[in-house]
């Protein structure tokens, strides 16, 4: 098995909004703002290659939104989806699995592709992956998450055929690949674990977005349900600490791994490293 990091680019987002309840005073040194209050936060994918699978975790914003859509969020960096696939010689076709997280806008954009007049899966040869609770709230939005779930991300995707449940396919993984789910920042959302060079990888998705959401009181704004999302915090880093556990990042604009440690403030990062060093 190989894993490789899938940089798809940067964006921005309200600061004061990605740390919740913790005084700007205090994260603006975590992730210092521009003179909007905006500060930059990645959109870091994971691909794994097992035997004949590849699979890809998650997919960043995609590019067929129109330009007010994007204004809203200042895309930066060089990096996109597929030169990042190149960089590891591989193309969006060699895809043989997506493993959506959540279906939030930043993390499923790329899904999906304008072709002409039509709307149809980036990866022709891939197969969708999502669960029934989530792929319902999603279609189903409530008013507050709504923005989040556009529908030309997510409904083409079924439209395709190429969607599938992980409850209605249990097993279909590697044996080294499972799937865990919390509940906090949107319903039903899926972390990735994979066993990986006898240490266990934990894709964190929107749980813990960068290494500065590790204490527990930085609980984003966007999350729907936070008190969820602080215990789930809690039970997570407890045990990704008691078990050296490797945290992987999807939005931290600069660290992409940590282990972590037990200090006298609480479990924070130990060592802030890359993938590829493992």
């Amino acid at each position: 098995m190989n894993l490789y990091t899938i940089n798809t680019g940067n964006f921005k987002l309200d600061g004061g909004a990605m740390f919740g309840v913790v005084p700007k005073s205090i994260w603006q040194k975590l992730n210092p703002p521009d003179n909007n209050n905006m500060c930059t936060w990645a959109m870091r994918c994971l691909l794994i290659e097992d035997g004949n699978r590849l699979i890809l975790v998650d997919n960043g914003i995609g590019d067929k939104q129109d330009e007010k859509f994007f204004s809203h969020y200042y895309l930066h960096g060089d990096d996109t989806l597929d030169k990042s696939l190149a960089k590891h010689g591989f193309h969006k076709n060699d895809i043989t699995d997506v493993i959506l997280t959540h279906l939030h806008f930043d993390h499923c954009g790329g899904s999906i592709v304008r072709e002409a007049d039509k709307l149809v899966p980036a990866f022709k040869n891939a197969t969708f992956w999502s669960n029934k609770r989530h792929w319902k709230w999603a279609t189903e939005p409530n008013d507050r998450e709504k923005a989040s779930f556009l529908k030309d991300n997510i409904l083409p995707i079924q439209q395709s055929g190429q969607l599938k449940f992980i409850e209605d396919n249990p097993g279909d993984f590697p044996a080294q690949v499972s799937i865990r789910q919390v509940f906090g920042h949107t319903d039903a959302m899926m972390l990735p674990q994979v066993n990986y060079k006898g240490k266990t990888i934990l894709f964190m998705a929107d749980l813990l977005p960068s290494a500065a959401h590790i204490p527990i009181p930085y609980v984003m704004a966007y999350d729907m349900f936070p008190l969820t999302t602080l215990n789930e915090k809690k039970s997570f880093i407890t045990e990704a600490q008691q078990n050296d556990y490797v945290l992987f990042f999807e939005h931290d604009p600069v660290n992409e791994c940590c282990n972590l440690q037990l200090t006298e403030k609480g479990i924070r990062p130990k060592d802030l490293f890359k993938l590829a060093e493992l």
